[in-house]
């Protein structure tokens, strides 16, 4: 078993096509398939099955070992990165999932801050939804996770933004006369959410609060979300990151006592991450850090 193989392996099950990881990794598809033989029969178990309906699927030994291969090889450049510091270059690939918000306001930032400085580090961006994040840093499918905060702590954090939510209305809806709302007075109100990472805040303070929350749509995008309320199909609640150029005819109303997003930067292991990981994370620390949290600038400091 060699690195070829394991990279071939991790790229046939992500595209889910031997065609498809035979043009990525441009190795010709009846050779990607007797790599995969080779593999199979060097470890004495079925890694494949293809199935008429679904295609190509993994067994659950497959499922295990996929992980366990992008560890492995993350291992690898790990050791190149190693060597080219000790060369005094810069080098290697960060895998980052994001959510809409933070790939439009945070990322963009940092990526020119590392590109400046090290021209040779690569990116590759994953945006979805904050769980889809969770399931690829447990799946090791990323390097990094920007994350919505959570109390579950799978994974190692640092606390970064901390965002205070305003409810957005139409100028002419019944609320909108009031200077500061509780979650009380919002009860049954129809409410337009935005998935994304916009969510969670919300649905937690209602938990929180007792109080009834009144869900009558959900989109997929901040844009949409604004358009809805501005046709008066109910209001929403949205960062104040959002909302310097409100459309006109909309108003945003805070609320007692506040509520606040917070997003944290989210690894599966500080000390196995690579160098070029360590050098992302130090950027966003150093760039969007919260000083309030404790525990960030220690394990930024640990990890050096």
């Amino acid at each position: 078993m060699n690195r070829a193989q394991l990279e071939l392996f991790v790229q046939v099950a992500e595209t889910g096509s031997f065609t498809r990881a035979g043009e990525k990794l441009n190795i010709t598809q009846p050779a990607v398939s007797r790599s995969i033989s080779a593999l199979e029969n060097e470890l004495g178990v079925r890694l494949m099955i293809r199935d008429r309906r679904q295609g190509l699927m993994l067994t659950d030994i497959g499922s295990r070992l996929l992980v366990q291969s992008r560890v492995i090889l993350k291992q690898f450049e790990q050791m190149e990165q190693l060597v080219a510091a000790e060369k005094g270059l810069e080098i290697g690939k960060i895998r980052i999932g994001s959510f809409p918000m933070t790939s439009t306001h945070l990322l963009p930032r940092v990526i020119r801050d590392i590109r400046e400085r090290y021209p040779g580090i690569e990116f590759d961006l994953r945006e979805g939804t904050v769980n889809d994040i969770r399931e690829w840093l447990d799946q090791r499918e990323i390097d990094v996770g920007l994350i919505i905060a959570s109390e579950q702590g799978e994974f190692e954090s640092i606390p970064l933004l901390e965002e205070e939510m305003q409810l957005v209305c139409r100028d002419d809806h019944a609320l909108a006369s009031e200077t500061v709302l509780s979650i009380r007075q919002l009860e049954g109100v129809a409410f337009i959410i935005c998935n994304g990472g916009y969510e969670v805040p919300i649905y937690d303070i209602f938990r929180r609060s007792k109080a009834g929350l009144n869900v009558s749509f959900t989109v997929h995008n901040v844009n949409a979300c604004l358009n809805m309320v501005q046709e008066g199909l109910g209001v929403a609640l949205l960062p104040t990151m959002l909302l310097a150029g409100l459309p006109a005819g909309l108003k945003a109303i805070k609320l007692e006592p506040k509520i606040y997003r917070e997003v944290d930067l989210a690894l599966p292991s500080f000390a196995e991450a690579s160098s070029a990981t360590k050098l992302f994370v130090e950027t966003v620390q150093r760039l969007y850090g919260r000083s309030g949290r404790s525990g960030g600038k220690n394990v930024i400091q640990d990890i050096r």
